[in-house]
């Protein structure tokens, strides 16, 4: 009886365990798609500064896209510095996908990124070079998984 409770209890706190959050299920889901933007926009470097100085951050986030973000999440939830913070960069990207990507479909994903355009899949040609470049990165990361 004692082995038949402890052999109960071990699975039931192995099963806890192997449980994620959807947190970390969303963070796998868009993984490889964010570090290819990354190493396109930022060469994956969080403190990285557009030219014109628009775009900061691991995933070069605007700061109409903070604001976006935090209205789609319905309160302050970030601030303009958290485009410098990596973490922060990659729930902004989660957020505003989730909200205008909820289906997960990649090439609007970083056709969208691009662009900021909800009409991106129908304005193909002004993200094409942008999707090429982003896609030859993901194409790279997958191969080594």
């Amino acid at each position: 009886m004692k082995k038949l409770l402890l052999l109960t209890l071990m699975t039931i706190s192995l099963t806890v365990a192997a449980k994620t959050t959807p947190e970390v299920d969303l963070q796998k889901k868009w993984g490889a798609v964010i570090q290819a933007i990354a190493m396109v926009e930022s060469e994956c470097q969080p403190n990285r500064v557009s030219k014109n100085g628009l775009y900061v951050g691991y995933l070069q986030i605007s700061e109409i896209l903070v604001r976006e973000c935090n209205r789609i999440v319905g309160y302050k939830k970030y601030t303009y510095a958290d485009r410098y913070d990596k973490q922060k960069s990659i729930d902004m990207f989660i957020d505003y996908q989730e909200h205008y990507n909820p289906d997960g479909n990649m090439e609007r994903a970083i056709r969208l990124w691009n662009s900021g355009d909800l009409k991106c899949m129908t304005r193909k040609a002004r993200t094409e070079g942008y999707y090429q470049r982003v896609m030859k990165r993901y194409t790279s990361i997958a191969s080594l998984h």
